[in-house]
């Protein structure tokens, strides 16, 4: 072995002993494999679907590859389709361990030539993990998506050098250097010689053959990594659309660890705006050594053995695929049902359902506004009615986000979208403008604090006009509750009226008589009663009563000094009839003395922990009751306050 002075050229003279029948044994499987065309039989595709014979794999002496083209995918590269919900990546990938590495490439600020770029990056790199994982971390934070290049092509270039002078492209860009980073030592086309003269495998016992190796401007990163196009469900991406025509995205594979693994740079760098002016940095993850079955969600190769799946999909099969994006998988969501992007209605209905793991809050907008829907909450995910309004096609998306605070940045992410046709309109299902989605309690409101409810669907129907509901309560909860409907038949201060709040321990009863028949949203909120601060919003039930002969009148109107602790047992409605003897019951403690103030004050007597008597409404248009808190006070506060009807 002889090294010359040059540093940057290394001339290697090897002596390779070549058997005869060993050569012509070579040649004859060479033969067989070209006439083959299943996967992992030694072809290799050219990016455009086509396949070429496999070029020989070499080493030099530093143990890195000296292929022309990377070998083609085999069994052992594939996953099985559908995705086993196991992981997100196409192997174990600890994110924590590679950290340091992490902050490390993004510090990394050497734009000379790739070469020196790399061999900057792979001072901390040992591994071929660790390897990919510094370019792509690289590329992925100094390299930006070119949205003037995307709209003029031909003003761009995707030469690696270029894109890494300009820190911007297109993903043709994106893939091209990834590939060139990756790229392992570029070897001069190998020309063996025999030094008697005589022609490559002569049928000699023994042939010497002398290879003369050079490399000059060489890359370090010795990754065997295969660029490839084909069709993408990115920006622009409509529903249910066909794939016509040439391919319109670029991405790359990279064999590490004994198998072949996909990543896209592209959109692991960041996202446009909708109207495709303005890039932004945005690290996604999730195309980091994607699953395979995950990957081919929204990428599909023209050459169909780079999905790397088993079976593989057709196009057909993924143009009616659902598009399930990034934030579906990163917030832990695993299914959703229908599986098809485009539902129908039935009799003015559909419904859809995602499944997550625990803790996830769910909201949705039909045509952009989150109206004509009724969503729930479960502890495994959301199910979802809908109700257009009008005939025709709908865009419904769906959003999620977590509901611990340390792992959200409190911002609903879409994570799948559906078009609604609606080939008629329920006409009786209208929902009322408050009503908060989702509706019902569930396992947010049990975590608020609100246990063991006696209704757990989201809808109350009432044929008479009222209905309660009871709730068990955690420690220290203070409620409050309000009633909504269309229209200015409720105020804010009757919407209140309307409900009376009956607590008794550590359980609360919601009473709640209508005004009249239509539909209602009941609201509830709470906060710790330890708090001084506002009441926060927790959930709310959709009320339907149906009964237009329903007319009832709002609870009698309770000022500050009546506890919530406290319980109205009769009269429970606000308006008392005139010119007659009214039986009050009050449940009330730590009071010395009760009057009701009608034309006449009507003291209470106390019984058995309830203060009761009889109240003559003759010639007076309210009633009040008072208590006087201190036997030494000399003075009584108003607690409740009745209306009398007029004659």
């Amino acid at each position: 072995m002889d090294f010359k002075a040059d540093p940057s050229a290394v001339t290697i003279n090897l002596l390779l002993i070549v058997r005869p029948e060993e050569a012509a044994s070579k040649e004859k499987g060479q033969r067989e494999g070209q006439r083959g065309g299943s996967r992992g039989a030694g072809l290799e595709d050219d990016g455009n679907g086509n396949s070429r014979s496999q070029t020989p794999q070499r080493r030099d002496l530093n143990g890195f590859l000296g292929t022309e083209a990377p070998r083609p995918p085999g069994a052992k590269d594939l996953h099985v389709y559908p995705w086993d919900k196991s992981s997100l990546k196409s192997m174990p990938v600890d994110l924590q361990q590679l950290q340091k590495l992490d902050a490390y490439a993004l510090k990394v600020n050497v734009k000379s030539s790739v070469e020196e770029l790399v061999k900057a990056l792979l001072k901390q790199a040992r591994t071929e993990l660790e390897k990919v994982r510094a370019i792509w971390m690289w590329i992925c934070h100094h390299i930006e998506y070119d949205v003037v290049g995307y709209h003029n092509k031909s003003q761009v270039s995707s030469k690696a050098e270029d894109v890494l002078q300009m820190g911007k492209s297109i993903c043709e860009g994106y893939a091209e250097l990834f590939e060139q980073m990756c790229r392992n030592r570029d070897t001069h086309k190998q020309k063996p010689f025999s030094p008697s003269g005589e022609a490559r495998f002569a049928p000699l016992k023994e042939e010497i053959i002398k290879v003369n190796l050079k490399s000059k401007g060489i890359s370090i990163a010795g990754i065997q990594c295969k660029k490839l196009s084909g069709h993408a469900k990115g920006h622009g991406y409509k529903t249910g659309q066909t794939f016509t025509g040439n391919s319109d995205h670029a991405w790359n594979a990279v064999y590490i660890e004994g198998r072949w693994h996909l990543l896209d740079s592209t959109w692991g760098s960041g996202s446009v705006d909708d109207s495709f002016t303005e890039f932004t940095y945005r690290y996604n993850e999730f195309y980091f050594l994607t699953h395979p079955a995950l990957f081919i969600n929204n990428h599909f190769p023209d050459n169909s053995n780079w999905q790397l799946l088993k079976p593989t999909l057709t196009l057909k099969e993924f143009e009616n695929n659902m598009l399930h994006n990034s934030n579906f998988y990163t917030l832990g969501l695993l299914a959703t049902h229908p599986e098809t992007p485009i539902i129908h209605t039935v009799n003015g209905k559909a419904s859809v359902s995602v499944d997550s793991c625990p803790g996830t809050l769910f909201m949705f907008k039909l045509k952009g506004r989150e109206e004509h829907g009724l969503m729930t909450l479960n502890k495994h995910g959301m199910k979802l009615d809908i109700y257009p309004q009008t005939t025709g096609s709908h865009k419904l998306e769906i959003f999620a986000k977590p509901s611990k605070a340390e792992a959200s940045d409190g911002v609903y992410k879409c994570v799948v979208e559906y078009v609604v046709e609606c080939g008629s309109v329920a006409e009786a299902e209208r929902f009322p403008r408050d009503l908060h989605q989702p509706v019902g309690p569930s396992w947010f409101s049990e975590r608020q604090g609100f246990l063991r409810p006696s209704h757990r669907g989201p809808t109350i129907h009432t044929n008479d006009g009222r209905c309660a509901l009871t709730f068990t309560l955690g420690k220290d909860i203070s409620v409050q509750s309000s009633l909504h409907c269309d229209g200015s038949s409720l105020a804010k201060d009757m919407g209140r009226r309307h409900i009376l709040q009956i607590h008794r321990r550590n359980q609360i009863e919601l009473k709640v008589h209508l005004p009249h028949a239509g539909d209602f949203v009941l609201k509830i909120y709470s906060k710790k009663r330890s708090d001084p601060g506002n009441y926060d919003y927790i959930f709310n039930y959709l009320i339907k009563c149906l009964n237009t002969e329903v007319k009832w009148p709002p609870f009698p109107k309770r000022y500050i000094k009546w506890m919530e602790d406290y319980e109205i047992v009769e009269p429970l409605s606000g308006l008392l009839p005139a010119n007659h003897n009214v039986q009050f019951k009050l449940k009330m403690h730590g009071i010395a003395k009760v009057l009701v103030e009608a034309e006449n004050l009507h003291p209470l007597t106390h019984n058995r922990g309830c203060w009761e008597g009889t109240c003559n409404t003759s010639g007076c248009r309210e009633v009040f009751v008072m208590v006087h808190e201190n036997a030494n006070h000399s003075f009584y506060s108003q607690v409740l306050k009745y209306k009398v009807e007029t004659q």
